[in-house]
């Protein structure tokens, strides 16, 4: 374990590697902010270091050995990515899994509507939020629009320096007096989160002329009609790129960085591996933040799934073959923790909660108060972790998400535990976890990826 801040361990040449790391990490969230996006872009990442769509592989009924790469996508918001190994696959995988969903809100399906000659949105909040939080920032459209006949439509408004923004309404500070005695949860109501969307009537509607006006921008631009929304899937999210942090530029604040923080790491090393033993997996899924239920979630049989495919391309497919791989298999669920704040010590147990600057944090249970839901690694593969770690010089650390009775968390571990498999929670501590702006130290992120490397590399 770490016991000195790791900014004070590095050298010239590794200290230019975290800042030129930190640079390609805020690029990817910036321009990542949803799951559909944080996809197509790994596709592309992986493409261009040799992956293959397993669907053309199938449908092309080629075969698959030893050392190929391949990738498989569910509905555009899940991937999963193969590094075939030398060692049978029924001996087990090396698995790094993260989340690339983050707390947001959500376009409900009719969600344009006019009031007092002010155009709104409608919203859902998706995840864990303080719905507080969420009020005068500027925010940003994304998603996608899908229209009748199957055509796709992209949608972002409010990224661009000349892109108009959006916002959520607060209520003066001068007329703010009964709201100012009301408990944090319920100063701003759910329902009461409406994005303000226009103003300007269109003079030839008789009624809900702002309404009339803003559909008839939508059309302009997108060529879709308000019935449309209805299949759509829009995302309401903080605008604007993530930004260093600290006159020292040692952090990192941004959006969705629970978990975008260990995906992109967790892609990033998988991509870097030239030759393995055991079958190295990358597996990015949706929905971590409301359940991991539904098709793109981790309790889908998205992965078992493509494992079995990835099998039958190699001639080997065995429905006691693919269980044995499951259950032989080692997996990192790489996912955020967090950092201790000075601000908010009364929440932490300092002996067992994570610090920025002392690297990945494992978290070897997760779960609230009495450990109910967690996953909770065997000691067995703690100790490997611990070997791993040092032979990759590897700073990590070792946190519980705060105090016993303060409250938990989960993540996707438990799920894949389920099939008998090593698991263990590993990510990058952060600051504002949930928030619309999160923070992670650069050396921590740094960290991370050298720790899912060493991971693929030694682990047994």
């Amino acid at each position: 374990m770490s016991e000195k801040n790791v900014w004070e361990t590095y050298e010239e040449q590794e200290m230019n590697e975290v800042f030129a790391l930190a640079e390609d990490y805020k690029r990817f969230i910036s321009e990542n902010k949803t799951e559909r996006a944080c996809v197509k872009s790994a596709v592309a990442m992986a493409e261009a270091r040799g992956y293959r769509d397993l669907r053309k592989v199938i449908r092309r009924q080629e075969t698959l050995k030893p050392q190929d790469k391949v990738y498989l996508t569910m509905m555009e918001k899940s991937i999963v990515l193969f590094h075939l190994g030398d060692r049978p696959l029924e001996e087990g995988m090396h698995i790094l899994g993260a989340h690339i969903d983050s707390p947001r809100l959500d376009l409900k399906q009719n969600p344009v509507y006019e009031n007092t000659e002010l155009a709104y949105l409608d919203t859902h909040y998706y995840g864990g939020i303080k719905k507080y939080q969420w009020v005068t920032l500027p925010l940003a459209l994304h998603g996608v629009i899908v229209k009748k006949d199957g055509t796709s439509v992209d949608v972002c408004i409010g990224e661009k320096e000349d892109d108009p923004v959006f916002v959520i309404s607060d209520l003066l500070i001068h007329l703010s007096n009964d709201q100012m005695q009301k408990k944090a949860a319920s100063v701003i109501e759910g329902e009461d989160l409406n994005v303000t969307f226009g103003s300007m009537p269109l003079k030839e509607e008789e009624k809900d002329k702002v309404k009339a006006n803003v559909l008839k921008l939508l059309k302009e631009r997108y060529d879709v009609e308000e019935s449309d929304l209805v299949s759509a899937e829009i995302e309401v999210v903080p605008a604007g790129k993530a930004r260093d942090l600290g006159i020292d530029r040692s952090m990192v604040i941004g959006y969705g960085q629970d978990d975008r923080v260990c995906a992109y790491t967790s892609l990033v090393a998988l991509l870097e591996m030239e030759n393995v033993e055991k079958t190295a997996v990358c597996l990015l899924v949706d929905k971590e933040e409301v359940g991991s239920q539904g098709a793109t979630g981790m309790q889908s049989c998205f992965f078992e799934n493509a494992l079995a495919e990835v099998m039958d391309r190699m001639g080997i497919y065995s429905e006691l073959k693919v269980r044995r791989a499951l259950q032989h298999s080692k997996m990192l669920s790489s996912d955020v923790s967090a950092a201790y704040d000075p601000n908010y010590a009364g929440v932490m147990e300092t002996n067992n909660c994570a610090y920025f600057g002392k690297g990945l944090v494992f978290n070897k249970y997760t779960g609230a108060r009495g450990k109910s839901g967690c996953n909770d690694a065997n000691a067995e593969y703690m100790a490997e972790l611990r070997a791993v770690m040092e032979k990759g010089n590897v700073a990590y650390q070792t946190s519980e998400l705060g105090k016993v009775d303060q409250g938990g968390g989960g993540t996707i571990a438990y799920i894949l535990a389920n099939y008998g498999m090593e698991v263990i929670d590993s990510g990058v501590a952060l600051h504002n976890m949930h928030a619309p702006w999160e923070v992670s130290s650069k050396a921590d992120i740094y960290e991370a990826k050298k720790g899912y490397l060493a991971f693929l590399k030694y682990a047994g």
